[in-house]
């Protein structure tokens, strides 16, 4: 395969991933309007455990899961998990592309992070990206008015996110993508199983398809996401990400007749144009 042709299929990939994941969003706002958006959270975990571990068991056997730097996995598991309780609590408040666009403030945050913890430098570009994250949170959030408590659920997503990135970054790298999925959705499953419990709710046959369909699209973006990057880099896949702004709206406003107002599309637009701005290599 050419470096042209590779650099192809690891968009297409990368895309497909970006498209799945709001289906999955929409799922779960879809079902809290009958379950707790916390047995959700465990339901897609749980549901996810039952594709990536046969997957893992037939790949690598007795070793489907990391033998090595099991506490920096169970750190990154910990906040990632946290991410997606957090969002799903957010959209079963408000619209999804507010949540999502909220949610957006992560990769700005993760910088700051990464500049604070692992000792990166700063430079005028990571400043200017800073300042227009938080100006578009800002118009997001709108101070002067009633402050919505979804809206601080899904900032608070992308900060977890964030967090995860840092660890996934001073994580080790020598797990197998599937062992590190495996990991992460059996021990996020076995950590949201108490919440799980206290909000347990009889699901439907229909609701027990839909769990199984979201855990199958769940494993899909990730499995697909990580192939991406076999073949193509991080600075041409990482634009890609905003896809998933687009879908998510576009399911907002076709499945549940959500639109949100100007504000929260002028933020969400100043903080991609932060996060796009920390993607341009430069020295300074």
């Amino acid at each position: 395969m050419t470096a042209g042709s590779a650099m192809l299929l690891g968009i297409a990939l990368m895309t497909l991933a970006m498209l799945t994941i709001p289906v999955v969003d929409g799922l779960a706002k879809y079902l809290s309007s009958s379950q707790s958006p916390l047995f959700i959270a465990w339901a897609r975990y749980a549901a996810a455990c039952l594709i990536v571990l046969p997957l893992a068991l037939a790949t690598h056997g007795r070793h489907a899961l990391p033998r090595k730097g099991l506490g920096p996995h169970f750190l990154r598991t910990v906040f990632l998990m946290a991410a997606m309780t957090l969002y799903f609590l957010a959209i079963a408040e408000i619209p999804l592309a507010t949540a999502i666009s909220a949610y957006f403030v992560g990769p700005i945050i993760a910088t700051l992070l990464a500049i604070v913890l692992l000792g990166e430098r700063l430079t005028g570009r990571k400043v200017s990206a800073l300042l227009l994250g938080f100006g578009g949170a800002l118009l997001i959030l709108r101070p002067d008015a009633e402050l919505e408590p979804g809206v601080l659920l899904a900032m608070g997503s992308g900060a977890c996110f964030a967090f995860y990135m840092i660890a996934t970054r001073l994580a080790s790298q020598s797990s197998d993508p599937i062992q590190t999925l495996a990991f992460q959705c059996l021990v996020g499953a076995a950590l949201l199983t108490p919440q799980a419990i206290w909000t347990w709710s009889q699901p439907t046959t229909n609701e027990l398809l839909l769990f199984l369909i979201m855990g199958l699209l769940s494993a899909a973006s990730h499995i697909l996401s990580i192939t991406a990057f076999r073949y193509a880099d991080a600075s041409t896949l990482a634009p890609l990400v905003y896809l998933e702004l687009v879908a998510t709206s576009a399911i907002g406003f076709f499945v549940f007749d959500e639109l949100p107002d100007l504000l929260v599309w002028i933020g969400a637009g100043v903080i991609i144009s932060g996060g796009l701005l920390l993607l341009r290599r430069s020295p300074s």
